[in-house]
């Protein structure tokens, strides 16, 4: 009669962690429409659903390599209620903060060929940015896993860091600046 609904959710549990590309880029095509669904009708645009999203994206498969999620957990369920989450907080930075430098700064974004499928887009993005990752400096690293994967206020983060909340913020834009600019020269050389 096929897989049980908890097999399943162990089978993609398990391939997230062994970074299987081909599970991992159907999770991400079947779960993206409906989250692309609800940022349109939440004031929101395409290509703000497709930052948040891979930014949620990401943060999924690192909470489980980091064994935060259990085996037998609903994966996509578990992204789209991640991505929402991300998106609730967009949402909210820009109504009640007023600071230009922690509300406009805009996401990683990598421009495709025409004629690439939505799976080898997502499959360059997703290695463009492991290796973008990769090669960024551990202060960097951190303040972005901080901010990014643990989700963690600028302020519990500039306290952690030991650095005013305005540094932080600089600090944050300047690493992403650099993961920017690393992805940019990374899909152009690759």
């Amino acid at each position: 009669m096929g897989n049980t609904l908890q097999e399943t959710n162990y089978q993609l549990t398990t391939a997230f962690k062994n970074n299987d590309q081909k599970v991992m880029q159907m999770v991400y095509q079947n779960t993206f429409p409906k989250f692309r669904n609800h940022v349109l009708k939440n004031s929101g645009d395409e290509t703000q659903a497709k930052d948040v999203f891979q930014e949620a994206f990401i943060a999924c498969w690192k909470n489980i390599k980091d064994n935060k999620l259990q085996k037998n957990s609903n994966v996509a369920g578990y992204l789209f209620t991640i991505a929402k989450n991300k998106w609730t907080d967009h949402l909210r930075s820009s109504t009640f903060k007023n600071t230009v430098a922690s509300s406009t700064i805009p996401h990683l974004k990598v421009a495709y060929e025409e004629n690439d499928t939505d799976a080898e887009v997502v499959e360059k993005q997703h290695d463009i940015l492991q290796s973008a990752l990769q090669k960024l400096g551990n202060n960097c690293k951190k303040l972005l896993h901080l901010f990014y994967f643990e989700r963690k206020s600028m302020d519990s983060i500039s306290m952690e860091l030991q650095l005013t909340p305005a540094s932080t913020r600089n600090q944050k834009y300047r690493c992403m600046e650099k993961l920017r600019a690393l992805s940019h020269e990374l899909k152009n050389n690759g």
